[in-house]
């Protein structure tokens, strides 16, 4: 393989490692695509609130998703991930913070994950039970917010994403994720670890390569549904290549993205972009908090949030503790 194809494919430089994005398109396929890999960043998040390793395997896939998405945004803002559910993880919460912070929470119900664990339940979809999926776009104080809703009916996060952007936006979607911990040699204990990928079919500008999905993106309906709809032949390539992934080779820190990449599609081309980095980093802040109390609640309420003198708010993101003297405000405002 000659170095000339190397560097027009973008495969000519040093593999990417952990906490980073990789953005590549399959041009043949008419295909873009991201591939992250999240070490580090993730190992925080999942670690610092101890979280059972069912329910830290389903926030780490909600992170690795949200990273995939979030990474895509242009501008500065905020992309936002969270779901509201019955199941024994009835609330997740993750943050984007554009254009390279990650954070993320998830609340659960730790008698009814013992008991669900109990009788062999433990897989991220059953985790997750049934409710809806909301992914929130806020570009900034000054502009609305837009904001997508999917339904929750017992599946996972992949189906979930290759509904969502289905019926939201008409585009065919695949998403594999991977969550994992591993352990290595001198090292105390086990860390997190997790590996994602996402693919959309994107023909050029004003070629129609691919007919038009059903109204709501549900092939199923037959009130919506075409009866003569053909799938493109890149498509079913590019999705057949990504479905021979295993779990293992997406969380793998010696697979690099790159090395993913022309495994799987060497043969059609691809061409690999610069990775995007990515950190954990929470947007939480003694002003920002300082100014929620002052403006939401009133001095008696204050007052009574008050223990031994002192008000005390704990982010659930990053568990920082931010401690304040209720008369403050008062004096203050």
């Amino acid at each position: 393989m000659t170095e000339s194809f190397l560097s027009a494919m973008g495969l000519d430089r040093p593999e990417t490692g952990d906490d980073a994005v990789v953005p590549f398109t399959l041009e043949k396929l008419d295909t873009r695509g991201r591939i992250v890999h999240l070490g580090p960043a993730l190992d925080a998040i999942l670690s610092r609130h101890n979280y059972p390793a069912p329910v830290a395997r389903l926030l780490g896939e909600a992170v690795v998703l949200t990273s995939l998405i979030g990474s895509s945004l242009k501008f500065e803002g905020r992309f936002i991930m969270q779901t509201q559910t019955d199941g024994p993880v009835n609330l997740i919460v993750v943050d984007f913070d554009a254009p390279d912070g990650i954070r993320g929470y998830a609340r659960f119900d730790h008698d009814m994950v013992v008991k669900w664990a109990e009788e062999g339940k433990t897989r991220p979809a059953e985790m997750l039970g049934k409710g809806h999926l909301a992914m929130t776009i806020d570009q900034g104080p000054h502009t609305e917010r837009y904001q997508g809703i999917v339904a929750l009916d017992g599946n996972g996060l992949e189906d979930v994403a290759h509904n969502y952007f289905l019926q939201s936006e008409q585009i065919p979607t695949q998403v594999r994720l991977a969550v994992a911990q591993m352990t290595t040699r001198g090292d105390h204990r086990p860390r997190w670890r997790a590996g994602g990928m996402l693919i959309q079919h994107l023909p050029p500008s004003g070629i129609a390569r691919m007919p038009d999905l059903p109204g709501d993106g549900d092939f199923s309906n037959p009130e919506t549904a075409d009866p003569d709809f053909v799938e493109a032949d890149g498509w079913t390539e590019a999705r057949s290549m990504l479905n021979t992934v295993e779990d293992i080779e997406l969380a793998d820190p010696e697979v690099s993205p790159e090395r993913l990449l022309f495994r799987l599609y060497h043969e059609t081309g691809v061409r690999v972009f610069p990775a995007l980095a990515l950190e954990e980093r929470c947007t939480c802040s003694a002003d920002r908090i300082e100014e929620m109390l002052a403006n939401s609640f009133t001095d008696e309420e204050r007052g009574d949030m008050a223990v031994d003198g002192e008000i005390e708010v704990v982010c659930e993101f990053c568990s920082t503790a931010y401690r304040f003297n209720p008369h403050q405000f008062h004096a203050k405002h």
